[in-house]
């Protein structure tokens, strides 16, 4: 697959304004993006402007602390199926995960993708917040419950994705199962040692520079995407 079409280009956070999310989607159509990633409140809005693509609504669930009640995550995701999200980015419970009540992790994320049914549903562990132990319990979790990816972070805490993290996370989702890498990926070299470890799709802000730097690094300016 393509790089390109490996990457949520993303925008979140509470000074983002239509502004933004305009030239993030004109930039998602103009390299075709694999979706466009952004705050709730912009779904319905991101929907409309890419129907007739093949860009996809990404959103979060919980985001960015996963502290939200179960029905509180629930509701989001019924808000945002009804305005038009084809993929889900949720944030744990990393508090019930470090009480060991791993029962709470799944039933959220089991009911949360039975919600969803076909639609993507992505689970943020926010690795750097987990020992080595709390992110594998994670990512089984995460399978047995019926998540499409595993993520790494929310790029609101304070690390990002790790070689390490990817690693450890497909070794422990095994080769079908999607496994998403996000926070501080900013150049095309950071991007493929992400993929090299594991990744299967890439969230990222830089993500105009990584693909450029792509056809630099293979020399070749007559890619299309």
């Amino acid at each position: 697959m393509k790089l390109n079409r490996m990457i949520d280009h993303t925008k979140l956070g509470p000074t983002v304004t239509l502004k933004d999310i305009d030239k993030l989607v004109l930039e998602a159509k103009t390299y075709n993006f694999k979706s466009v990633c952004v705050d709730p409140i912009y779904v319905s809005y991101v929907h409309n402007l890419l129907k007739d693509t093949n860009v996809l609504t990404c959103t979060v669930i919980g985001f960015p602390a996963g502290t939200h009640s179960l029905e509180t995550k629930l509701q989001e995701c019924r808000e945002a199926l009804i305005n038009g999200a084809d993929e889900f980015d949720m944030v744990i419970n990393q508090n019930a995960l470090k009480n060991s009540e791993d029962h709470i992790v799944y039933e959220e994320i089991k009911a949360l993708k039975e919600l969803v049914k076909d639609k993507t549903l992505k689970v943020i562990i926010e690795t750097c917040n987990l020992t080595d132990e709390e992110k594998i319990t994670a990512c089984l979790i995460a399978k047995e419950a019926g998540a499409d990816f595993v993520k790494t972070s929310t790029g609101f805490a304070k690390g990002g994705a790790e070689v390490h993290d990817i690693k450890l996370m497909r070794e422990t989702v095994g080769p079908l199962m999607g496994v998403k890498a996000s926070g501080g990926i900013r150049t095309y070299e950071d991007a493929m040692k992400m993929i090299e470890a594991g990744a299967t799709r890439i969230g990222a802000s830089s993500s105009i520079q990584i693909v450029n730097q792509e056809k630099e690094n293979n020399h070749d300016s007559n890619t299309t995407y």
